[in-house]
């Protein structure tokens, strides 16, 4: 019975090593693509935080910058040479996304430091996306070291 629970969740593993990274890659540029085209088209439920947030910029622009912004870095991940990019650019954006930690704790908190208004929790959120994204950057060498991995195999034959 052992060996044969053994058997499937080796499938199973074996199925999710195959599908998970793409997955996570194209989940993650979905989220940015789809949240970041709202805001150009004043959608998003985010722009009076980002508004509220950033009020040294003009909105006006810079609301539909943030959104296109967004829009790039799930484009990035849809196309493997600009993973790197994205993953970077998307770095910078999320150090911003923390702000209102700070700016804002009137619209963050309900009673600080732990309990968030949904706009908090739509914050905190953005750790899971920040860990998305360093575990796919950990994977732009793998068809390098792959080579490297079989070129050793071979050697030592």
């Amino acid at each position: 019975m052992k060996r044969f629970f053994d058997k499937i969740d080796k499938k199973i593993v074996g199925f999710m090593a195959v599908v998970g990274m793409p997955f996570l890659r194209i989940s993650l540029a979905i989220v940015f693509i789809w949240f970041g085209i709202l805001k150009p088209m004043h959608l998003s439920s985010a722009n009076d935080i980002v508004i509220k947030t950033v009020y040294w910029f003009d909105p006006a622009w810079f609301v539909p910058f943030l959104g296109w912004w967004e829009v790039l870095i799930g484009v990035c991940l849809l196309y493997k040479p600009l993973i790197r990019f994205g993953i970077f650019i998307m770095m910078l954006q999320m150090a911003g996304t923390f702000l209102p930690l700070v700016l804002l704790p009137e619209i963050i908190y309900i009673k600080f430091p732990f309990v968030m208004t949904l706009e908090g929790q739509y914050i905190i959120k953005n750790l899971v996306l920040i860990g998305a994204a360093l575990v796919i950057g950990s994977h732009v060498r793998d068809k390098e070291r792959n080579i490297k991995i079989n070129s050793k195999k071979r050697n030592k034959k």
